[in-house]
């Protein structure tokens, strides 16, 4: 490989695992927030609800996910969040 194919395959490399981080803390409040939807915890699952919202659209904003996908598993998640009232 020439210098240009090393330098773009370091970066692929340092973008797949910020993108993976990205992609990994946003499933993970998504657990939570189902987690707590079966406990029926309603403060519980607003507050990850709320924080799985923000990391989702910071991923979107990054170009982690597209904006369709967020968009689907936030209007999931409202609905399992109305549905425990």
């Amino acid at each position: 490989m020439n210098r240009s194919a090393d330098k773009r395959d370091r970066e692929n490399k340092a973008r797949r695992l910020r993108n993976r981080e990205t992609k990994s803390q946003f499933r993970t409040a998504i657990k939570a927030f189902d987690a707590a939807v079966e406990a029926g915890n309603k403060d519980e699952a607003e507050k990850q609800m709320k924080l799985s919202f923000k990391l989702m659209d910071s991923a979107v904003n990054k170009g982690v996910v597209h904006h369709n996908t967020a968009d689907r598993k936030k209007s999931r998640m409202a609905l399992k969040f109305n549905k425990m009232a």
